[in-house]
């Protein structure tokens, strides 16, 4: 069984390239909250609902001070096609060899259609990244919906719509 984390966890370092190919970590976010959320496939239904969801609610989260990173499995080219596609106002990080995934218990046994299978857990944490670029996480989810996760995640933060 994966490893989960949860409220007050450290959260695990990384460095990823986005699509196109610069080097973003979590310590570049130094005294500020960030959503990294991990989706299975760019350009797929589910994946295309909740990018989409997080560029719409982009000012309204940023406003509250927090940032996106979204990280998949996905090639930088699978990435950048997902980017322009679909307008994603975020960075899109490429973890090709799953290590983030896995750190965050975002990777593992998953139902699909009834089958049990490994795969990407759709995952959403919000992180605390201290003066020094370390983080704590303070809102674990998994096997979130893709359909209404982000205003479900608006609430659970409990930020007021802005407009």
């Amino acid at each position: 069984m994966t490893t989960q984390l949860t409220g007050g966890d450290a959260a695990p370092p990384f460095t990823l390239p986005d699509a196109d190919g610069k080097n973003v970590s979590l310590a570049d976010f130094p005294g500020q909250r960030v959503i990294v959320y991990f989706y299975p496939a760019a350009l797929t239904p589910g994946c295309t609902t909740q990018a989409i969801d997080f560029t719409a609610a982009i000012d309204e989260l940023g406003a509250a001070g927090l940032h996106v990173i979204g990280i998949s499995p996905d090639a930088q080219e699978r990435l950048i096609r997902f980017r322009e596609q679909e307008s994603v106002g975020f960075p899109l990080l490429s973890d090709p060899d799953r290590s983030t995934l896995n750190a965050y218990g975002a990777y593992g046994e998953k139902l699909l259609y009834g089958k049990l299978i490994q795969g990407v857990i759709r995952s959403t944490f919000v992180i605390d990244v201290d003066q020094k670029g370390h983080g704590t996480i303070a809102v674990a989810q998994y096997n979130v919906k893709a359909t209404g996760h982000v205003d479900k995640l608006k609430r659970d933060l409990q930020l007021k719509d802005l407009h």
